[in-house]
């Protein structure tokens, strides 16, 4: 799948302003700085379209783009940045949730994973999350440029390993370099594919 246009549509911190219409959303997320803006910039071929921020934990908005005029994509706020105050923690904890569960035009999230770390606690106990609601979701291996070859597989394995150990069939997963555009491909097909069978049954 190309794209063609990208625009962006709206930023809100309340689920029910969302756009009103039907066109499937597919949603990104992950832990503070875990390279979410940059791979959207990358994934659209936008420099700027997701603001990247120095400042980790800065985004409290969904930002909703319209791509092609077909399907949004959807950037979420960073979770378990632990700076915020408690306050500020629930109201994150709320907006996620809310958007995530209650939010029909969700057809796939993607959940972001930094390739240069171990598993990481909180990004496991995320999706398992996702997993005991049912939401439908990928994984993103992302910052895959930063690692050695091997060290990048080894990483990658080890995850999906512990995932393993709690899920009998794990889900998609796709490696990429804002810097190389690894994974743009694979990614923009995959979104590709599920719009087009949402067409087809939306015709049957």
């Amino acid at each position: 799948m190309k794209i063609k246009t990208a625009e962006f549509k709206i930023s809100n911190s309340d689920v029910s302003k969302c756009p009103s219409d039907s066109r499937p959303e597919y949603a990104f997320i992950g832990r503070s700085n875990v390279g979410k803006s940059s791979l959207i910039n990358m994934l659209t071929g936008r420099k700027s379209l997701a603001m990247t921020s120095a400042t980790p934990g800065k985004t409290m908005l969904i930002n909703h783009f319209l791509i092609n005029d077909e399907w949004y994509l959807v950037d979420l706020p960073g979770y378990g940045y632990a700076k915020r105050g408690k306050k500020e923690q629930e109201k994150l904890r709320v907006l996620i949730e809310s958007y995530v569960l209650r939010r029909e035009q969700l057809t796939s999230l993607f959940v972001l994973i930094d390739s240069r770390l171990t598993p990481q606690k909180i990004d496991l106990e995320f999706i398992e999350w996702l997993g005991e609601n049912g939401v439908p979701f990928s994984i993103i291996f992302t910052k895959a440029d930063k690692n050695k070859r091997m060290e990048l597989k080894k990483n990658v394995t080890r995850f999906l390993s512990v995932l393993a150990e709690q899920w009998e069939e794990l889900p998609p997963h796709f490696i990429s370099s804002s810097e190389t555009r690894l994974g743009q491909e694979e990614i923009l097909g995959y979104i590709g594919q599920i719009n087009e069978s949402l067409t087809i049954n939306a015709v049957d």
